[in-house]
Order: structure tokens, then C-alpha cells, then sequence
């Protein structure tokens, strides 16, 4: 009996843990918590829909390793493949991808989410860079399909140059094997191919383009951006716990426009299983990350104005981690 009593009691423990971890509850009053993912059923916020394709069984390894994906068996740096230089860059296609950059090897070059492009700067190093090796910058050229004027060079940690696309470091993956290969692709979820105008290639699902990624600013780090690139915001007033919109007069909806819900398979360099949608009072669903809404802000007159930052010292842009930025 006592044995049982014991059990039971976990059981209702692990219930409590997965009920706060949920953004709130299932309460249908106006602005109360209505979490879905885009295309789903309710689910609580944190569980989230699944990362773009591919994404999900690469992403299983990487929380040991970084973020930058699992040993696949393959030496970096085994062969001139692998870190040689690029010379003549093509463009590639692929039915699921679409168009991607690849050297003159046909080896896959990809792009990684935790570096920034403005400025240009890899973060990734020492083990990572042995699965991820950086393409140099030397005897690197554009090919048909790839402006010129796109490629660059950054200097890495080690003082040697990486070549940089559209101002991102670039690189080959240890786990390619031959030419064509595009097995890095979503791996960590931050690795992808990388398309010739510097984006990541296969995040155009159902013809749709991003509709949420990030963004480097130069005064308030790694923010959220729509798919137009306007900055996202979050409003202090509003509440995570349980889920609920204080922005619903007119006065505050003709500034603040809420984000439309995103589809989870669009998005970029933020944790997909974080980006759920929340049902407004007028019945419209509205995007969230990790609990909180998000909105644009009218004053922002084209893609990187960040004019919504502190105003009222309630509106916040919010970092790749959901977090208010510049606090």
C-alpha cells in the first residue's frame, strides 16, 4: 500500500511540472491562453511544433555537442575537400531545398544561425570547427547566380580568413561525403545550406518565405525580425502566466500591430518548439515566443529600425531567446 501511495504521489508531481510549464491555462475568456501551433491542435507552449524539415532527428544529437550537430564518423579536414579552397562558387537546386551554394567540388557549403553577418563573425570553433570546417577565403569566386559583390572574408579566432556570403561565414560539413551530399542540412537546427543570397536554403515550405527569424543590430545584439524584416516586439504589461494580451483598445493597437501566427517549418535562428500562436479576443491567432506575444511597431518605417525599443519603458525587441533586449 505504501509502495502505491509513492507512485501515485510521483505521478502527481510530474502532472504539477508539466502544468507550470505549460504558458497557461486552458481559461477561454477574452485574452486568456489559446496556445496552438500553427496548423495543430491546443498544446501547451514549450511542447511547440516541430522545427523545419529535417531539423528534428539532427537536432537530437546537438545538445551535447553545442548546437553543432553529432560526430558522423567523418574527418574533418580528410582530403582537399573538405578545406581547400572553394575557387569557382555554383548554384545548386534541389526539389527540397531549392537553390544552394556549393564549390567547385560540388560539395554543399552551409551557413550557421549563431554567427552574425553584420558584423561578420563565426562562433564557431575548436570541435565545431572540426564538423564544420571554414571555408577560406583565398582563390574564392562567384559564379553564375552568385553576385560578387556578396562574397567577403572575415578574420577567425585563430587569425586565419573564412570566407563570408552576404557577410555569413561560411562552411563545409565533415558528415559530406561526396558532391551533392546536403546531410548538415538542419542539423542543431542552426545549420543550413546556404542559398546564394546568403539566407538559408529549404525555409521556403509551401512557397512561403520566413516569417520569423533574427537579426543582427548593432545596438541591441541578436533581435527577432517578421518575414519583412520589421523588429519584433514584447509588452511588458502583457502576461506569459497565464497567457494573456493587456494591448487590446485602439489606442494601442493603431501603434502596435500583432504578428500574425507563424508557421513553425518558416523560421530561423529561434527554437521552432518555442514559437506557438495565442487566440486574441477578436478571434484573430497571433504569434508568441516562449509565452510571450509579439507585435510590430508602427513608428518603424523600414526593416532594422528599432524606434519601438523602451517606448513607455513597457515595449522591448526581443532577443533570439525571448528576452527583452538591451536589459
Amino acid at each position: 500500500m505504501e509502495k502505491r501511495r509513492q507512485i501515485a504521489f510521483a505521478g502527481v508531481s510530474v502532472a504539477m511540472v508539466m502544468l507550470t510549464a505549460a504558458c497557461g491555462s486552458n481559461d477561454t475568456s477574452a485574452g486568456s491562453a489559446n496556445v496552438q501551433p500553427v496548423g495543430g491542435s491546443s498544446q501547451t507552449a514549450g511542447a511547440g511544433a516541430s522545427a523545419s524539415a529535417g531539423a528534428g532527428a539532427a537536432a537530437a544529437g546537438a545538445g551535447a555537442t553545442g548546437g553543432y550537430g553529432s560526430d558522423t564518423g567523418a574527418a574533418a579536414g580528410s582530403g582537399d575537400s573538405k578545406t581547400g579552397a572553394a575557387k569557382e562558387l555554383a548554384v545548386k537546386n534541389d526539389a527540397k531545398l531549392g537553390k544552394f551554394v556549393a564549390d567547385s567540388a560540388g560539395m554543399t557549403l552551409y551557413r550557421f544561425d549563431e554567427d552574425t553577418p553584420k558584423p561578420a563573425k563565426s562562433n564557431c570553433n575548436d570541435a565545431c570547427a572540426t564538423k564544420w570546417p571554414p571555408v577560406p577565403a583565398d582563390d574564392a569566386t562567384a559564379g553564375a547566380g552568385i553576385e560578387a559583390g556578396k562574397l567577403g572574408k572575415v578574420k577567425r579566432a585563430d587569425g586565419t580568413e573564412q570566407l563570408t556570403l552576404e557577410g555569413w561565414p561560411v562552411y563545409r560539413y565533415a558528415g559530406d561525403t561526396k558532391a551533392g551530399d546536403t546531410k548538415g542540412q538542419g542539423v542543431g537546427g542552426t545549420w543550413n545550406a546556404l542559398a546564394p543570397d546568403g539566407k538559408p536554403a529549404g525555409k521556403k515550405a509551401g512557397g512561403g518565405a520566413l516569417q520569423l527569424m533574427v537579426n543582427n543590430n548593432a545596438d541591441l545584439g541578436k533581435i527577432m525580425v517578421d518575414g519583412k524584416g520589421m523588429t519584433v516586439y514584447r509588452f511588458d504589461k502583457d502576461s506569459a502566466w497565464p497567457m494573456k494580451t493587456a494591448c487590446v483598445d485602439a489606442a494601442c493597437l493603431d501603434k502596435w500591430k500583432p504578428v500574425k501566427a507563424v508557421d513553425t517549418t518558416k523560421v530561423s535562428g529561434v527554437d521552432a518548439s518555442k514559437v506557438t500562436s495565442f487566440k486574441r479576443p477578436d478571434g484573430s491567432k497571433q504569434a508568441a515566443f516562449d509565452c510571450w506575444l509579439l507585435y510590430t511597431f508602427v513608428g518603424d518605417k523600414k526593416p532594422g529600425d528599432t524606434n519601438g525599443q523602451g517606448v513607455k519603458g513597457t515595449w522591448f525587441a526581443v532577443t533570439d531567446k525571448g528576452k527583452k533586449a538591451g536589459q
